[in-house]
């Protein structure tokens, strides 16, 4: 006959469990910093926990600023219930990964930059902005605009992206920005996605605030584009 000790089910110690629960937390956030900014859905499926598991992890990491939210986007028609929720990690959130690798890419620049000028750098930021650049190319014909895809692109880049109309065009605000500490010591960075901004848009679009320089959201003005008919050609005008 067994003893009611043997026979007892271990109930884990508080300490056990908030052990556990920072082990899951962990995971749900490299979940997002791996894959990019996710639903609560997604996120169970991937990590094999129930939605309300995710929810309540997501929930701990939003109230310490490690993880911000918005409405998912939906193209077309809408079904019934509201959007679900889209979660990305923040500067703070990524901090917790990132600290030492910003570090040794700022050093991996500095030297770059020391042994072969300022040009290599700016090559090197070039190539960064090429990620986006390719991804808009691969989805561009989905939207009904570039600057719909262009927001996408981003987002689906870590940089959490939406446009804001205004009287003399749209701002593309990004929310988040991988690499914000980098680009705080290499501006070139910045320069070039907006260069590659004003290419992939053929517009003359101006870079307003950037994370990186303490802004809270990164945003550029596209200006409207202005109708064909503003600049007549030598053949209308009257002889």
């Amino acid at each position: 006959m067994k003893s009611e000790q043997e026979g007892a089910v271990a109930v884990p110690t508080e300490a056990e469990q908030l052990a556990a629960d920072a082990s899951t937390r962990s995971r749900v956030a490299r979940s997002i910093l791996q894959h990019g900014p996710s639903t609560a859905n997604d996120l169970a499926g991937r990590l094999g926990l129930t939605p309300a598991a995710v929810r309540r992890h997501l929930t701990v990491l939003a109230s310490t600023g490690q993880v911000t939210s918005r409405e998912q986007r939906v193209y077309g028609h809408r079904g019934r219930g509201r959007p679900a929720k889209v979660f990305a990690l923040t500067d703070a959130g990524r901090a917790e990964f990132f600290q030492a690798y910003d570090r040794l890419a700022i050093d991996a620049l500095e030297y770059l930059q020391r042994v072969a000028g300022p040009a290599a750098v700016e090559q090197f930021a070039a190539r960064v902005a090429e990620s986006v650049s390719t991804r808009f190319h691969a989805i561009a014909g989905e939207y009904e605009s570039p600057t719909e895809a262009l927001v996408e692109a981003l987002t689906a880049e870590g940089f959490v992206a939406s446009l804001q109309p205004v009287a003399s065009g749209v701002q593309l605000c990004q929310y988040h920005c991988p690499v914000a500490h980098v680009a705080a010591e290499f501006p070139q960075l910045c320069e070039a996605e907006t260069r590659a901004f004003a290419n992939l848009l053929d517009s003359h679009v101006q870079r307003l605030a950037t994370i990186a320089h303490g802004d809270g959201v990164c945003t550029t003005h596209v200006p409207r584009p202005v109708p064909a008919t503003a600049h007549p050609s030598p053949q209308g005008r009257a002889h």
